[in-house]
């Protein structure tokens, strides 16, 4: 997905457009390419585009919870509340596939048009929601499949299978798990709150569909949410991202913010001073890309000492470890 059309000279016979090498060597091989300046200008999901090595721009954010039509027209399936209602993971998958065929027609037509694709038009989907619905005062409920933990897993995974299919080697498009984790409370309050919640609970309720989806479905990516869980902001919790997410389930994808939870960091939980300290702290908590804000102050946290250019290849490692794959 990482779309490039081989030039003249210098990277005619680039590793990373070889596709006999495996992704890990074309991955090292970009990223050794690459200014400080144009890493940090693929760390948001706009990811612009790179034109001396004919790298277009990209942007991250799409969404198929139940179809692609933000991207025009496209087929409508019911609301994820409505498909758990079935307890047919058959169908979900097939509904799926159809959504990630129906994804993958209209990229490669923009791409044939425009030589670029926006927003609602890449393979990343930020789908499916998997948070468990407790509360109805949240005003998304009607994207989650339940408030059960176990039928949330089975109705995920199988939705995650059908958007990604089953190629060996390649994505038909990205999956995302989201939002993580325990995140379903007070629609106006999700910016500040701190979701409070025991070990039975948390393991019992909240994680499994994740883990299912992480471990069983092989999600490729996985969003943060907005809140705090036990005191964390949840995009830059080590027990949520390091110790769980590619500690005890080894995670291999990337992690997205929610747009605009890093910024919740000094504006709303108030862990940090500035939009500096917040993309230091949630880069080196391993979230790998920022929805809509902060990441492109990274540069001043390099100089501020809060994080290396190391720190920013491991990330971005990971995001294009996704293109490649798709």
């Amino acid at each position: 997905m990482v779309e490039t059309t081989a030039t003249q000279g210098t990277t005619s016979s680039a590793i990373y457009l070889d596709t006999s090498r495996s992704i890990a060597e074309r991955v090292e091989d970009l990223l050794s390419r690459l200014t400080l300046d144009e890493k940090i200008g693929q760390m948001r999901n706009p990811a612009q585009g790179i034109p001396r090595l004919n790298i277009p721009a990209y942007d991250y954010w799409n969404e198929a919870l139940h179809g692609v039509a933000r991207n025009g027209r496209a087929t409508i399936f019911p609301q994820a509340i409505g498909m758990a209602a079935t307890w047919d993971t058959v169908l979900i998958q097939k509904i799926a596939s159809a959504v990630g065929d129906e994804a993958r027609a209209k990229y490669h037509e923009t791409l044939r048009r425009k030589g670029s694709t926006g927003i609602y038009q890449g393979l990343t989907m930020w789908s499916p929601n998997v948070n468990i619905f407790r509360d109805p005062r949240w005003g998304r409920g009607q994207e989650t499949w339940g408030e059960d933990p176990f039928l949330t897993g089975e109705m995920g995974a199988a939705y995650v299978r059908g958007l990604q299919g089953d190629d060996p080697k390649y994505l038909k498009t990205a999956a995302c798990a989201k939002h993580f984790a325990v995140h379903s409370g007070p629609e106006n309050l999700r910016h500040v709150f701190n979701a409070k919640v025991s070990p039975r609970d948390l393991n019992a309720t909240y994680l499994p569909a994740f883990k299912k989806l992480v471990t069983e479905a092989g999600v490729e990516a996985v969003m943060g949410a907005y809140n705090r869980t036990n005191d964390e902001p949840c995009c830059a919790s080590s027990f949520l991202l390091g110790k769980t997410l590619r500690g005890d389930w080894g995670f291999q994808g990337h992690v997205v913010s929610d747009c605009g939870a890093l910024t919740d960091f000094h504006e709303g939980h108030k862990v940090t001073k500035d939009v500096v300290e917040s993309a230091a702290l949630a880069l080196n908590a391993g979230c790998d890309l920022s929805c809509v804000c902060t990441y492109d102050h990274l540069g001043e946290a390099i100089d501020r000492g809060l994080i290396t250019e190391g720190d920013i290849d491991r990330s971005l490692g990971r995001t294009l470890t996704t293109r490649f794959k798709l």
